[in-house]
């Protein structure tokens, strides 16, 4: 697990394992309107460091330093019916998107934190009655979830490898962005250099159906897929979400060849 020790001038330093959705999206900072002040697997080294360059800064100080704060090891408490978080519904997807990967136990199946679980607690978790600063989910409801939508997709859009060989058989796409999340191209990556790619990798496979190399052919048309796939990640989506919006457009479309291309009417 990596850490990252960021800066916004003038507001905050702090502490996440991922730049993107906490920064960026929960904070709404764009790429350069914060830096980055540390990269450790260390998380008491950059716990430490966090409060140290607080008092440096003059900003707030946390009152506990990083690694003691609860959402780093949610105590949740599970019962037959419900999954119990320790905190109000309106600090709940912060907390949740800190535990990614996170899973546990419920006599109706194991359940996992990821990027398309949280959509689905946050629109199901209720305020508990006996104490406003906890919130749950009905376990039944949560398992079933995960039986009929393609709720091991992390961040990554991937599976998780605890998953690879249970629950859910990795499709195409999704081993492609477990490759890609392993070697650090969706926390490092950015689309503009991924879409440069994707224009070589069409120019690549141009080439060879010029010169009608089937191997070549084959691989540069994978080659784009990969690209393609990793570029919908990078730009917030899916290559399912796209090709299935793609797929609505066209569907119903009527028109006629000519010259070897399809023309719309």
């Amino acid at each position: 697990m990596t850490y990252y020790l960021y800066h916004i001038p003038g507001k905050k330093i702090g502490v996440t394992r991922d730049l993107k959705h906490r920064v960026e999206e929960q904070q709404g900072y764009s790429e350069g309107e914060y830096d980055v002040l540390m990269e450790t697997k260390d998380i008491l080294q950059v716990s430490n460091m966090e409060i140290l360059m607080q008092k440096a800064f003059g900003y707030r100080v946390d009152d506990e330093p990083y690694n003691k704060l609860k959402f780093n090891n949610m105590n949740i408490n599970v019962t037959e019916q419900t999954t119990t978080f320790p905190c109000p519904v309106n600090k709940l997807k912060g907390r949740l998107m800190d535990n990614i990967d996170m899973k546990w136990e419920t006599e109706h199946g194991e359940c996992l934190i990821t990027n398309k679980s949280i959509e689905w607690i946050m629109k199901n978790v209720v305020t508990s009655k006996y104490n406003e600063k906890r919130c749950y989910i009905y376990n039944k409801a949560f398992a079933r979830w995960f039986d009929n939508n393609s709720a091991y997709e992390t961040r990554t859009g991937g599976i998780m490898s605890d998953h690879r060989n249970s629950h859910k058989k990795m499709c195409r796409f999704d081993k492609i962005r477990l490759w890609a999340e392993d070697r650090g191209l969706y926390h490092k990556g950015d689309p503009k250099t991924q879409a440069l790619k994707l224009v070589e990798e069409v120019g690549e496979t141009c080439k060879a159906i010029l010169k009608k190399d089937e191997p070549e052919i084959i691989d540069g048309i994978g080659d784009c897929v990969v690209v393609l796939t990793n570029l919908a990640h990078l730009c917030n989506t899916s290559i399912e979400e796209c090709i299935d919006a793609a797929y609505e457009e066209i569907k119903n479309r009527t028109g006629k060849m000519s010259n070897g291309t399809f023309k719309k009417d």
